[in-house]
């Protein structure tokens, strides 16, 4: 693995630690998952297929985002605009 995409998988891991904090099903569950998904991957040694890999944590990067926002918008729409 390549110095940058070494640096790149570290960034991508730190990033998904860090959105774990707010799982719903907790933040333990979240880091052990993770854990694992990037330890099974670890011996991966064509770059391409890295490259790819990294995209895919990317995009779940953004999905976990979207989905906090989505959370957050909903319970301030409850707050504000109650129907009852």
């Amino acid at each position: 693995m390549s110095q940058p995409q070494r640096r790149a998988v570290l960034n991508l891991y730190k990033t998904l630690l860090h959105l774990g904090r707010e799982w719903p099903q907790g933040y333990d569950l979240f880091k052990k998952r993770l854990h694992k998904v990037f330890v099974r991957n670890s011996e991966e040694t064509d770059p391409n297929k890295i490259d790819l890999m990294i995209k895919h944590g990317q995009f779940v990067v953004k999905e976990i985002e979207a989905l906090y926002k989505l959370k957050k918008y909903r319970a301030m729409k409850r707050r504000y605009y109650d129907d009852s």
